[in-house]
């Protein structure tokens, strides 16, 4: 079975580093190799399917739906298409397919349909990467690559967005913390997730702090 999951998982790597080949620095292979390590580890105290938790976190951003025209179902179903190359039962597929489905931030903003031990599992994983020194790395470029204002104090955080609200924005990149980064640690599932999070959301906060400070032009 080892060998089977070895398998499986190194022609997986090697398909998801050739779809994202040239993708945005936040959404490339190593986004995806951080958050299937973090995964492993927080699997590793939460005793979810290792096999599952494995697809699940290095697929999961396959074709994520913002660089896809809105599209959220091309990600499951990308990765659908795949497994079935390599002959992973059907059952394992769906499980798979709703996971990453099912994932992402804004996916919370509107309907669940669907929970498992892997779903958060993967989801915490993923949401680590995008809080602390990396996560805050991440904002930045992705507001860079949609050619957004850093700050702007006279456009005020939203806080009450809906999901379409959520994927349309185009507020400055700081104003993401509030929307979504701060949010992150208390969303967390797994005591392994909770315990890694609150960490990362401590040095946004003394991150914040400072980046206020030098807009003010103060030491």
């Amino acid at each position: 079975m080892q060998m089977d999951l070895d398998n499986i998982k190194e022609k997986t790597i090697s398909f998801v580093k050739k779809t994202l080949e040239g993708a945005e620095a936040g959404h490339d292979w190593f986004h995806i190799e951080r958050v299937y390590k973090t995964a492993l580890s927080i699997n590793a105290k939460e005793g979810g399917d290792l096999l599952i938790v494995t697809l699940a976190a290095l697929l999961h951003d396959i074709a994520d739906s913002k660089f896809n025209n809105g599209d959220e179902e091309i990600g499951p179903r990308i990765a659908g298409e795949f497994l079935k190359t390599i002959n992973i039962a059907d059952e394992l597929i769906l499980q798979v397919q709703q996971i990453i489905k099912n994932l992402s931030y804004k996916a919370s903003l509107g309907k669940i349909e669907f929970s498992s031990k892997e779903l958060d599992i993967v989801q915490d994983a993923d949401r680590l990467d995008a809080i602390g020194a990396i996560g805050i790395a991440r904002a930045f470029t992705y507001g860079g690559f949609k050619n957004r204002v850093l700050y702007d104090p006279e456009i005020q955080p939203d806080l009450n967005m809906s999901k379409e609200a959520y994927k349309n924005s185009t507020a400055p990149t700081i104003n993401h913390f509030y929307e979504k980064l701060l949010r992150l640690k208390d969303l967390m599932k797994t005591g392994a997730g909770k315990e890694l999070a609150a960490q990362r959301h401590e040095f946004m906060l003394l991150y914040l702090d400072h980046f206020y400070a030098e807009w003010e032009g103060l030491n």
